[in-house]
């Protein structure tokens, strides 16, 4: 048994199913898999989420999957209606648009708010002592992170304020991630706290 889990990127493809599958082997007594599927960016993530979900829901191993579960970031992706400006506004609108457009019960949406870097801010020990001094209050609520400077952006500012080093999205995402707790991150990340739930 597995989920599919659609990704809009390489670092989400690279990091997302172990730091999940670490999560889901504490709490099952079977072992799921977690198969990713990489889009080219959201737009075309977007645009084909509800033919590629009901192919693998409908396909001929649709009885060995869960689920679907598609992951965006929240910053990035400019289909909201002008009219949302929060994050939770954005976040229920688009959930909400997306799993009405599929339109199947083993498919949900969900978003990386503001961006999946947030889940790493949550464990401020993973980064070297300067970046980990100066995350201070993005560490406790780091899905407040914001549009402005969300969470890459604000990660590569202090990698190269710090440490004089770029950040590297793929590459250290990777190398954090498969360090992260998963417990940690769900204790501080309430929509990764609903998606893992």
């Amino acid at each position: 048994m597995k989920f599919i889990m659609f990704f809009e990127g390489e670092t989400e493809r690279k990091s997302i199913p172990s730091f999940i599958q670490r999560w889901l082997s504490v709490r099952l007594q079977e072992k799921v898999g977690v198969q990713p599927v990489r889009f080219n960016g959201w737009p075309d993530l977007f645009g084909d989420v509800q033919k590629k979900a009901l192919m693998h829901l409908n396909g001929p191993r649709s009885n060995e999957i869960i689920g679907v579960v598609s992951l965006l970031d929240l910053y990035g992706p400019t289909f909201y209606p002008s009219h949302l400006s929060t994050k939770d506004e954005k976040y229920e609108w688009a959930k909400k648009s997306i799993e009405e457009r599929v339109s199947h019960p083993k498919f949900r949406q969900f978003f990386a708010v503001h961006e999946l870097e947030a889940w790493l801010l949550s464990n401020p020990d993973l980064f070297p002592k300067g970046i980990k001094d100066a995350l201070g209050e993005a560490s406790k609520d780091p899905e407040n992170v914001n549009f402005i400077t969300p969470p890459s952006k604000l990660l590569d500012n202090l990698f190269r304020q710090q440490i004089r080093k770029t950040y590297k999205k793929v590459s250290y995402g990777k190398q954090f991630f498969d360090k992260l707790d998963p417990e940690i991150a769900y204790g501080r990340c309430s929509k990764l706290k609903q998606m893992l739930d």
